[in-house]
């Protein structure tokens, strides 16, 4: 969908020439949420350069991982690393992107469990990050950086090759009808560009409560040439439930309604045929 406010850097009108996954939300914080959101952003949100949109990535940024989480305090500020982000001590381990992060349960909650490693966290909307931001807060969580920004895109330029270990894809929105199903975050070039940035051996996972769009997604790996079926995979084509997810108010909500929730988990071996 086209971003509205979308401008130039000459102040002209221009929009997207791809439909992304995600429609525009005008929901906007209390005034607490938006003090609390001002506090914590300088330490959990990087700055990403736009380029077409609110949500668009500026194609010459390069996103720094390791000077994110830098323990060195002689890190430099730079437009692509906030001050407030160098020297917090975060120790380096696995990088892990989590594409679509809502509130920030999951993200979180991993982020608290595994504090060597580095969690980057994905999303469109200002007050899922803003309650991330609090939760991370709350629990005294600083292995976390916020990303407000179109995936794709984000993965296409800004993330450098074989940049991280995981990605993780957890109850995208599934656009049950039929002719929106274009809008569908996963589909080839989506897999083509998380294989980009896998480091060789780095995992995908994906999880839906909406099976069509998780069988959609299955077969589609099951093709791609840059991945292989983790083991695991039962008689019927599914893998356990991943134990690194906790269960959010989203997934329980999927489930008390009475859908099944399908994960699928998929290996870059590094071959990029």
């Amino acid at each position: 969908m086209p971003d509205p406010a979308a401008t130039t850097p000459t102040g002209a009108s221009t929009y997207r020439t791809q439909p992304v996954s995600f429609v525009r939300r005008s929901r906007r914080l209390t005034p607490g949420q938006q003090r609390l959101w001002d506090e914590q952003r300088p330490e959990y949100l990087v700055d990403v350069p736009r380029a077409v949109a609110s949500t668009s990535v500026e194609p010459t940024f390069v996103l720094d991982v390791d000077a994110l989480f830098s323990a060195a305090p002689t890190v430099p500020a730079a437009p692509t690393v906030p001050a407030a982000l160098a020297g917090t001590g975060v120790r380096t381990g696995r990088t892990i992107l989590e594409i679509g992060s809502g509130q920030g349960e999951a993200v979180v909650a991993a982020a608290a469990a595994h504090p060597d490693d580095r969690f980057l966290a994905v999303e469109v909307y200002e007050p899922g990050l803003a309650h991330t931001a609090r939760r991370a807060a709350a629990g005294d969580v600083h292995n976390v950086r916020l990303l407000q920004a179109n995936a794709p895109e984000l993965l296409a330029t800004a993330l450098p090759a074989d940049a991280v270990d995981e990605v993780w894809v957890f109850f995208p929105d599934p656009w049950r009808k039929a002719r929106h199903e274009k809008r569908r975050l996963v589909d080839a070039g989506f897999a083509d560009l998380v294989a980009r940035v896998l480091r060789p051996g780095g995992v995908l996972r994906f999880a839906s409560d909406w099976e069509p769009y998780a069988e959609q997604v299955r077969d589609l790996l099951d093709e791609h040439p840059a991945f292989v079926a983790a083991p695991g995979r039962d008689a019927e084509g599914w893998w356990p439930r991943f134990e690194g997810r906790v269960l959010t108010s989203f997934e329980r909500k999927g489930t008390d309604a009475g859908r099944t929730v399908r994960d699928v988990t998929y290996v870059h071996p590094g071959d990029r045929a």
